[in-house]
């Protein structure tokens, strides 16, 4: 089992713990061949969406020691910390994804410094990709022009969805148009990949509402599409008025026939799935860094609440963006807690994350009773014969209906 280790108070990790700043040998072992990405949080929200339960904060619930236009400095300085941990021999950047939060909600100048600094600090491939996500409003020609000049090549935009009503219940602020018309500014501005985030099931959602946002998709200049369940969260404003009464449950027989309907939408339409929640026109449009994640692969995380993973030690960061900034001002750790995997525990994330993917799992990848329950699931109609006749666990169409069910299944 993973070794969970102490809390950290507030002077930093109790002695001798491994952590971010003392990387035990087991987790240098590959640093310069892994794949290595940097994910850079900004938590600043201008209003708080009913269905979000992610470590975010409008201005009203920040207070003092939290302040957005001093941000991109305090997170360079932890990027100045993880340059002096992983070093001497730094790992190459291959993917950089700035999220949120509302990472647009920073100045352009803000997000392309963020940037400069990281190509100051580590080596960083020529075919970086460089991802920002954004919310439609808060973006515009200008901006988008800019950050494309510093270096992003990817737009993420949260559409969400084209109903009225359907944005007004999950308390989203942009009109049902605008992210197309970002889009459009995006391809303008140059960038060479652009990604549109749906969510489907929301209460009061018809079968029409969910076609018309596809559609309003397929018209926009983008080459990925992201299209996610609606989970409805304990703690966010829309459980409690699901609990009240005021809102539907999401209907799980629903969800899967909006599913069926994005899948059958976009394929028609050339998206592939190469991930059960995401489609992508060509496999250079596919998210680079997500797939370094699937892959379990090395990436630091920057930024309150922001989780890293390096060489199976994973740690995350406080939460509040005041006791963030105030730890790196008195020049200690963000980390606020931390866990060292062993290979048990890194062999079981690697079949989790591998099975949601359309490359597929090798079953010897698989305990024994794992690659028999695959015949199982194979004789079910949840796992593709042929691939599994070819040493690859594949789920098909229905299977990925029942993705989580198969995983698992597969991994008890």
């Amino acid at each position: 089992m993973n070794t969970v280790l102490p809390l950290l108070n507030d002077t930093g990790l109790p002695p001798g713990a491994p952590g971010p700043d003392r990387l035990p040998d087991s987790a240098r072992e590959g640093l310069a061949t892994t794949p290595f990405g940097l994910y850079v949080h900004v938590p600043f929200c201008a209003t708080r969406c009913g269905y979000c339960d992610f470590n975010t904060y409008t201005s009203d619930e920040l207070g003092p020691g939290a302040n957005r236009s001093e941000y991109a400095e305090t997170a360079i300085s932890e990027l100045e910390r993880a340059a002096r941990t992983l070093g001497p021999d730094l790992p190459t950047v291959s993917t950089v994804f700035v999220g949120g939060g509302t990472p647009t909600l920073l100045p352009a100048d803000d997000l392309a410094a963020v940037l400069g600094a990281v190509r100051e600090l580590f080596p960083v491939d020529p075919d970086v990709e460089v991802t920002t996500e954004a919310n439609p409003e808060t973006v515009s020609p200008a901006s988008l022009a800019r950050l494309r000049e510093a270096g992003y090549t990817r737009l993420s935009l949260g559409m969400q969805s084209a109903a009225p009503h359907v944005l007004a219940a999950l308390d989203r602020r942009h009109t049902p148009g605008r992210a197309v018309e970002a889009a459009h500014e995006a391809r303008a501005a140059g960038f060479e990949h652009i990604n549109l985030d749906l969510i489907y099931g929301t209460p009061g959602e018809s079968d029409a509402d969910w076609a018309a946002s596809l559609e309003a998709v397929l018209a926009s200049p983008v080459d990925h599409v992201s299209a996610y369940a609606l989970i409805v969260e304990e703690g966010t404003k829309l459980a409690r008025r699901i609990k009240r009464g005021e809102l539907p449950m999401p209907d799980d027989d629903v969800l899967a026939d909006r599913y069926e309907q994005a899948d059958a939408t976009l394929g028609r339409a050339g998206y592939r799935w190469y991930e059960v929640s995401n489609w992508a026109t060509s496999d250079a449009a596919r998210c680079r860094h997500n797939e370094l994640y699937w892959a379990n692969a090395n990436w630091w995380g920057v930024g309150p609440g922001a989780h890293s993973h390096v060489g199976g030690l994973r740690w995350w960061n406080v939460k509040h963006p005041a006791a963030y900034a105030d730890r790196l001002a008195r020049g200690e750790s963000p980390a606020q807690d931390s866990e060292l995997l062993d290979d048990a525990d890194r062999a079981l994330e690697a079949v989790m994350l591998g099975l949601r993917l359309r490359d597929g799992l090798p079953l010897t990848a698989l305990t024994d009773v794992g690659r028999a329950r695959a015949e199982s699931a194979v004789a079910d109609g949840l796992l593709d014969p042929a691939a599994h006749a070819g040493g690859l666990a594949v789920l098909t169409d229905r299977g990925r209906l029942l993705a989580d069910a198969v995983v698992r299944d597969l991994t008890d």
